[in-house]
């Protein structure tokens, strides 16, 4: 059985001992869509994600077959962190961490590097819009956000 025949399983995390395989998946992600990234902030923030950013946010994590493939953030309404394998990107996976988010999680609002075109679409194609935008990031470097909220 491949691993792309088995359904899709939406969970909470397992906790710190699943971070490294969230980290990879991280990686993976970043690397393939975020081509912008200085190599110093990408290693910067990878060395945080443990340690500060996954213990911050309610993590959901997608699977098949007992293997992660993908997983989201969530805190105060907010939807922190999406990402997806660079393997598994365009399967589904991303729309249904989503789903769930906003479903499970009154996610309504989320922010998105400008630089990242495709996940701006993909936000725009799941119901949100632009309410704004700012031209450094949350740790106050030149990466612009868009801020999306949920169309009501």
């Amino acid at each position: 059985m491949h691993e792309q025949d088995h359904p899709l399983t939406l969970r909470p995390t397992l906790g710190p001992a699943e971070y490294p395989a969230l980290v990879a998946i991280w990686r993976s992600a970043v690397l393939a869509t975020h081509d912008f990234l200085a190599g110093s902030d990408f290693e910067r923030i990878e060395q945080n994600l443990a340690a500060a950013y996954f213990p911050a946010v309610t993590l959901l994590v997608a699977e098949r077959g007992g293997v992660p493939l993908g997983f989201a953030g969530v805190a105060d309404g907010g939807l922190e962190m999406l990402f997806v394998s660079a393997a598994a990107r365009g399967s589904g996976i991303g729309t249904a961490l989503l789903a769930e988010a906003v479903s499970r999680h009154s996610v309504t609002r989320v922010d998105v590097n400008e630089q990242n075109a495709g996940a701006h679409r993909f936000y725009l194609s799941h119901g949100f819009t632009q309410i704004g935008r700012s031209e450094l990031d949350g740790d106050g470097r030149p990466y612009p956000l868009v801020h999306l909220a949920l169309r009501t």
